[in-house]
């Protein structure tokens, strides 16, 4: 039984990957899994309960593909360079496509908005943990919201999914942004506590004046 489960989430990512969330019945699942359509509902229930399962069980199994190079990032320019690979290998593995369609799914079907959420929640841990390390010491911690951050990196790179696919000199062009953005962190960092005090003044003074 609990092959037929590995299975039957297996097909729907396949499906997901392959046909997208309008193409993800229970009959399309079940071809690609290998096995009787009855066996989508004796097992999850629902459709959807099978799709929200099935995104779960991927984004644990990428997740902790990565962990080991999440822990081993102390760096933003670091961190871009493993979004840069992880961006490229998921794309070419379909599993950012996964997420997407789950998205698109989320807007018109709200059951599963929760999985999708939880499935990206998995990726902004990580982030969240490495952007915390990395800005520990840098003039920008304590006005930078790091979950916020991380989540906004998350939701970046599956939009860039979409987006790439209609202007991919566009998105390499975002990415390139990230880095420069990253490296003006790195040279603050090296410019001293005079500059790095300075560099905090005006910031207070920024967010004095937006509030």
């Amino acid at each position: 039984m609990g092959d037929t489960r590995t299975r039957l989430l297996e097909g729907a990512l396949e499906t997901l990957r392959t046909q997208g969330i309008a193409g993800a019945s229970a009959r399309a699942i079940a071809t690609a899994a290998g096995v009787n359509q009855a066996l989508v509902f004796y097992h999850f229930g629902t459709v959807d309960d099978l799709l929200a399962a099935a995104l779960r069980h991927g984004s644990e199994q990428r997740v902790a593909v990565y962990q080991a190079r999440f822990a081993a990032v102390n760096s933003l320019k670091e961190l871009l360079d493993l979004g840069r690979s992880l961006h490229a290998d998921e794309r070419a593995a379909g599993n950012l496509t996964v997420l997407a369609q789950m998205l698109a799914g989320s807007q018109m079907d709200d059951k599963l908005a929760p999985a999708t959420a939880a499935g990206l929640g998995m990726w902004v841990i990580e982030i969240e943990e490495v952007l915390g390390r990395v800005l520990a010491g840098s003039p920008l911690a304590e006005f930078v919201d790091v979950a916020g951050l991380a989540r906004a990196t998350a939701a970046a790179f599956v939009g860039l999914e979409l987006y790439e696919g209609v202007d991919k000199d566009g998105a390499e062009q975002a990415f390139d942004s990230l880095e420069q953005l990253a490296g003006l962190v790195a040279v603050l960092e090296d410019m001293g506590p005079i500059v790095r005090r300075t560099v905090r003044s005006r910031l207070r003074k920024v967010g004095s004046t937006e509030k």
